[in-house]
């Protein structure tokens, strides 16, 4: 078997081809640091000789590891103890401009909730069914936790500035809301279940609307936009 390591740290790995029985090895979980990366590895020790799996090898370091016939190709991310990587605007030059992974999922999260929020509002309206505070509380609630999830997953200049106007839709949400639930106090809302379109053709819903078809284009572009529908 033929085995090529592409990496600039210093590794020694060794491949054996021989069959061996389990019972002459004994094999235990460690933790395996690779270019300071670490992880939990079975490691096998035979015959005064460690072994490692290498797709966990891969794993813990990040790397790739890929099989073409009887080649095994191993490539390893170089050493990363000058500078974390994540830290390293030079290395990593997206990470510092565009929106990160874990924001997008997070806001687009976000975005589910508020329209399971609004369109059961809608719903109810428009057919006259009655609305109960703890489900309106409870909605409200799970929106909100996931935007505030989406605050913390922020870590970019990109990330802050979108997460402003998610934020914005979510005020406009609650507005849009409560002026619903105060019109049917008022008993207001006959307007409403005329028109299938009432309701969406509102200045506010509009809004909202477009917005959140905004922010969906953009989370998934990964690179922040602004628009006046959400402002």
């Amino acid at each position: 078997m033929r085995c090529i390591v592409e990496s600039s740290c210093s590794l020694l790995l060794l491949i054996s081809a021989c069959q061996f029985s389990l019972a002459q090895a004994s094999s235990q979980t460690r933790t395996l640091v690779v270019n300071g990366r670490s992880g939990d590895a079975r490691v096998v020790e035979l015959n005064g000789r460690t072994y490692v799996d290498l797709e966990t090898l891969a794993r813990i370091a990040q790397g790739s590891l890929a099989f073409r016939g009887n080649q095994v190709t191993l490539a390893l991310p170089a050493s990363g103890t000058s500078a974390p990587p994540t830290e390293s605007p030079v290395d990593h030059p997206a990470a510092q401009t565009g929106l990160s992974r874990d924001f997008r999922i997070a806001a687009a999260e976000t975005l589910v909730e508020m329209r399971e929020w609004a369109s059961t509002t809608a719903n109810a309206i428009q057919h006259g069914y009655p609305i109960a505070e703890s489900w309106v509380a409870d909605y409200r609630a799970k929106a909100a936790g996931s935007l505030s999830k989406a605050s913390a997953t922020a870590s970019t200049e990109s990330d802050h500035s979108a997460l402003a106007l998610l934020t914005t839709e979510f005020q406009n949400v609650e507005t849009w809301n409560n002026n619903l639930l105060e019109a049917r106090k008022n008993m207001d809302t006959a307007k409403y279940s005329m028109s299938s379109d009432a309701l969406r053709n509102e200045p506010l819903s509009q809004k909202i609307i477009n917005c959140g078809h905004f922010l969906v284009t953009m989370l998934g572009s990964g690179e922040f936009q602004d628009d006046l529908s959400c402002h």
